[in-house]
This record gives C-alpha cells, structure tokens and sequence, in this order.
C-alpha cells in the first residue's frame, strides 16, 4: 500500500446528543464534515458516543436486585444502540465517503448474532470509501460499565492498514492491559486511539507513557458533557441530582511518538484538535527503544495471544446449521469475518 508520510488527524471533543441514537448520528456527521473542511484526514470521536456513556446512571442495579424502573432505562439505552452493520454505520459511512476521510467513532453496540440482548462498547474504523474497516468490541469493561457491557474477545484486536498508515486502538481502561498494547504494537500500530471517558488528570500520563512505549502517535478523545444535556424525562434521572454540573470536562490530546504533546489537552468546552503528524517521527523515534523489537527480550518474556472467535453457540451465527453440532465453532482471526475489511491485521 502506497502510504503517505504526513497525516492530519482531528480529535472531536464532543457530547452525545444523550440516549438519543439519531440525533447524535447527525451530529458525528456534520462534525465529520466540519472537520475534512479543515483538511482533516483521519477523525477520532469518543468511546460510547453514539447513543452516550451513561455517566452516573446505576441502572437499577446493587448486588441481589435489579429495579423495574432500571429494566426501563436499560430498554431506553438498548433501542438507541447501533447495529453494525446498520443505520448509524451507513449514516457515517456515508458522510465519511463524502469527506474522503477516515473516521473512528465509539460506539454502543447491540449484539445482533446471538439473541440481541447484550451491548457491547466497542471502537469502529470507516474508511474512505464508507465501508467499516474494523471493529473492535472492549475487552473489559471497567467497575459498574461491567453491569452494562458484555466482553470482547481477541479476535478484532486488529490494526488496519490504511493508505495513512496502520491505525489500531483500545478503548479507556484497556489501555492499562500491557498485553493488550504489546499486541498492538506488535501488529505495527502507529495511530494508537484511545477514546475514554476518563477525565481525570493521570490519564495525561497514561497516553505519554503509551506513546513513549509503544513508540507510535496516541490520540486520545473524550466527551465534554454537563448535567444539563441529560434529557428531563430519562428514567432514574434523579439519581445524578450530586453530580457536577459539569459531569465530563474532556481532557482530548494529541502525543507524538517520543512522549511530547502535539494538541491539548482540551478541557472544559466542545471542540475539535487538529494536528499534523509526520510518519517519518516513528521511524526515527525507535532508534533507542522498540518495545516488540530490539528492546524485547524474548528469550525470557513472551506473549501468547488467543485471537479466535469465542462463539457462544456452535456454528455460523444467525445463518448457521446450528442442528450439526458436530461442526466446529468459528475460529475467525481477522476482521474480514465481519464483513470488514481484509486490511486488519
């Protein structure tokens, strides 16, 4: 692939339009236009943008009972969940073909091979010509997310290799799985993403280290979000009555390869970062340290990755022969298996 050497990348710090699956497509579109318009090749939204991050909300939950009023919160949050692929993927897919861009976008997403019952918190890629080129679903959700949030596997820990670059990422506190970013290093990332909703000052550090480790350029993305977007007839809506009026002030920033921020932070406010990254800076940044290379020590460490598909029921999903169950469960390694694109590794 003939890739370039200098890439414009734009970070969008941004809220949901709240538990609201439409509008909050048509808002990641028009940000995607506003963006290309600055020259922006490769664009970044927050985790779970697409419908929200439930911030504050205990979904009715405590350990021995669920609430009917959290089991109607919960049907609200499903119904505004993306298909993938499905509406919100061809809405973007299609403002991100108008743009010619690449577009990364935290999604909530609805399980639709398996019962549709679980979500999961996953990060797409869309490339250029509208079509999801990965999708990575969260490993582990975080504290309560875990109530919320079904598991990935290791089968879309990808990198895609795009006429940009190779570009792969894990979302929030993913990023403090070491195995997880040597897997990715070790696929070659050099767009490392890292959506969060993690506003907190060490999470500065957490993205320096990154990039200083895995020698790559870290964009990391959050929402600002106040009390005041949440809608006034969402269930269990008293329960955020303590919370800040500013609930997320963001925290966006871009990291070169050698630790020094390039963009941001962004606190406080909306808003987009742009910054233009040279690959060359990579290249020359492991001169002195390459963590899956010369600075790895394989005869005493290794890692062994598990990257097939953990099917719940034996065969091909929806449209499996699910009567033979003397045929294998799926071992899918790439992204490909998902009707996405040959490129991830």
């Amino acid at each position: 692939m003939n890739q370039q050497r200098s890439v414009k990348v734009a970070v969008v710090q941004a809220a949901s339009v709240l538990f609201d699956h439409d509008a909050t497509v048509d808002k990641a579109c028009r940000l995607i236009q506003e963006a290309a318009s600055e020259g922006a090749e490769l664009i970044l939204f927050p985790e779970a943008f697409v419908p929200c991050y439930p911030r504050g909300l205990s979904f009715g939950m405590v350990v021995g009972s669920r609430s009917p009023q959290g089991r109607y919160l919960w049907q609200r949050y499903w119904e505004n969940s993306v298909e993938v692929p499905g509406p919100a993927t061809q809405a973007i897919g299609q403002a991100a073909h108008r743009a010619g861009v690449h577009v990364a976008v935290g999604v909530i997403e609805r399980d639709r091979d398996f019962g549709g019952g679980t979500l999961y918190c996953t990060l797409l890629l869309i490339g250029p010509d509208g079509e999801v080129l990965g999708k990575h679903r969260k490993l582990k959700p975080t504290g309560a997310e875990r109530l919320i949030w079904g598991e990935g596997d290791g089968s879309d820990l990808c990198v895609c290799d795009t006429d940009l670059g190779r570009i792969g990422g894990l979302i929030c506190w993913e990023n403090y799985m070491p195995l997880a970013r040597t897997l990715l290093y070790a696929k070659g990332v050099e767009f490392y993403l890292a959506p969060t909703a993690d506003e907190r000052e060490t999470w500065q550090a957490t993205l320096r280290h990154i990039a200083l480790e895995g020698r790559c350029f870290v964009l990391g993305c959050n929402q600002f979000v106040t009390k005041a977007m949440v809608p006034a007839d969402l269930p269990m809506r008293e329960e955020l009555v303590n919370q800040p009026d500013v609930m997320c002030r963001g925290g966006s920033v871009v990291v070169s390869p050698l630790g020094e921020v390039v963009a941001g932070p962004l606190y406080d406010e909306e808003g987009i970062l742009y910054a233009e990254l040279d690959r060359d800076l990579i290249v020359r940044s492991k001169v002195d340290f390459d963590p899956v290379g010369h600075y790895a020590r394989p005869d005493v460490l290794r890692l062994w990755v598990d990257e097939t598909r953990k099917a719940p029921v034996q065969g091909h999903r929806r449209d499996a022969a699910l009567y033979h169950p003397e045929e294998p469960a799926l071992q899918d390694t790439d992204c490909e298996s998902e009707g996405e694109s040959e490129a991830c590794a």
